[in-house]
Order: structure tokens, then C-alpha cells, then sequence
């Protein structure tokens, strides 16, 4: 049989351990604590970086979607532009072509003035 000083020591040694784990327990706990609000403070910085990236997206389409538009009107306006150019060179080429035909009467006008002279002349 185990003697009363013995047993004494024992359970002495029994209660020194149990505060240990006792302790051990509590600080478990207070970690655990510690790791949750780590984890929501993690959660909260997710979400607002999650919000703060999809509304740059956003900005940014309606960026993309704003130059879209200005350099369609931008397309149009050379397009109109090129359009103008055109007119103005069937134009220019219609009169050049109107001024080329007279000169051409002219032309054929001296040389018959030319050539009537010559007549006359060789008739004298």
C-alpha cells in the first residue's frame, strides 16, 4: 500500500499539474480569441478591397466607354472630312477639265484664224 506522505506528494503534484493545464487551457483560449478578430479585422480589409477593386472597374469601363465615344465622333469627323476632300477634287477636276476644253476651242480657233491668214496672204 502507497504511504500518506506519498500519496500527499502525489496529489500535490496532481494539482500543481492541473493548474498547469488549466493555465495552458486559458491561454489556448485567449489565443483562439485573438486569431477570430485577427480573421473578421482580415475579413472587413477583403471586402473593402474587394468593393474598392470593383468599382474601379467600373470607373474604368465607363472611362474606356467615354473614349470610345470620342474617338468614334473623332472617326467621323476625318471620315467627313475625307468625304469633303473628295467633292472638292471632282470639283476641281470638273473645272480644270471645263478649262481645258476652252483652251482647246481657243486653240482650234487660232489655228483657223492662223490658217485663214495664211490663205490670204499667199493669195496677195
Amino acid at each position: 500500500m502507497t504511504h500518506p506522505s506519498d500519496l500527499e506528494a502525489r496529489v500535490a503534484a496532481l494539482e500543481a499539474r492541473f493548474e498547469d493545464v488549466a493555465a495552458d487551457a486559458a491561454a489556448a483560449r485567449h489565443l483562439a480569441a485573438a486569431r477570430d478578430r485577427d480573421l473578421a479585422d482580415l475579413t472587413v480589409k477583403v471586402d473593402a478591397n474587394r468593393k474598392a477593386i470593383n468599382a474601379l472597374g467600373v470607373q474604368t469601363a465607363a472611362r474606356f466607354d467615354r473614349l470610345e465615344q470620342k474617338v468614334d465622333r473623332l472617326e467621323e469627323k476625318v471620315n467627313n472630312g475625307f468625304i469633303e476632300m473628295d467633292n472638292g477634287f471632282i470639283e476641281m477636276r470638273g473645272k480644270f477639265d471645263a478649262t481645258a476644253a476652252g483652251q482647246q476651242q481657243i486653240v482650234t480657233l487660232l489655228t483657223t484664224l492662223i490658217g485663214q491668214q495664211d490663205e490670204q496672204q499667199s493669195d496677195d
